[in-house]
């Protein structure tokens, strides 16, 4: 694994280790709650989710299909299972480079951007259930470089709405979430952040 992997699976890992204790947040009682993700409700940015990760774990194979399987019976515990084997296949994978439709898309990129996604809807699905906690620091700084890196002006409107203003103290991940477009001052009946477009193996 090259030194650039190695950091991105790094990164990965506190994203999906965040995550997971969004997920333990979730009961069936909230699942039309709203998210800060627009028009989505709870159960469908759960969805969301699972067709990213499953996107995600194709990629370790070095080619994404974006073949979505079957809905799971149970959301968040589809979630846990397809997030320990996404850590486990990266961890495992040799390869420097996805072929994504026809682009081939360096690795570290890749899961950078995974990291980026599942961390910030960990973040929405906890806003969703009434349980905020703020991203970690380190990793909010961490993701805040990835973001700079991977989303630009033909996102807006599309996967992320328009960046918002923050004050100069701000924390990373009040800057994280602001320069995607989500909305930090209400509840998420309040947020009107676009919903972002279906993974194809990076969203």
């Amino acid at each position: 694994m090259s030194t650039a992997l190695d950091g991105a699976v790094e990164l990965l890992d506190r994203s999906l280790a965040y995550t997971s204790g969004a997920l333990s947040t979730v009961d069936a009682t909230r699942l039309a709650a709203p998210t800060p993700c627009g028009r989505w409700t709870l159960e469908t940015l759960l969805a969301h989710m699972g067709d990213s990760l499953d996107a995600f774990l194709e990629a370790a194979e070095g080619v994404v299909a974006v073949v979505p399987p079957a809905p799971a019976a149970d959301q968040v515990d589809a979630l846990r299972e397809k997030a320990c084997a996404l850590l486990g296949a990266w961890v495992r994978a040799r390869h420097d480079a996805v072929l994504v439709g026809d682009a081939a898309l360096a690795s570290p990129v890749l899961v950078a951007a995974a990291a980026l996604e599942i961390a910030v809807h960990g973040w929405d699905v906890r806003q969703a259930t009434g349980r905020p906690r703020p991203l970690p620091t380190d990793l909010a700084r961490g993701l805040l470089g990835v973001a700079g890196r991977l989303v630009d002006d033909r996102d807006r409107g599309v996967r992320f709405g328009r960046p918002r203003p923050v004050p100069a103290d701000a924390t990373p991940d009040v800057r994280l979430l602001a320069f995607l477009g989500r909305d930090l001052t209400g509840p998420p009946e309040g947020i009107s952040a676009i919903p972002p477009r279906p993974p194809a193996g990076v969203a």
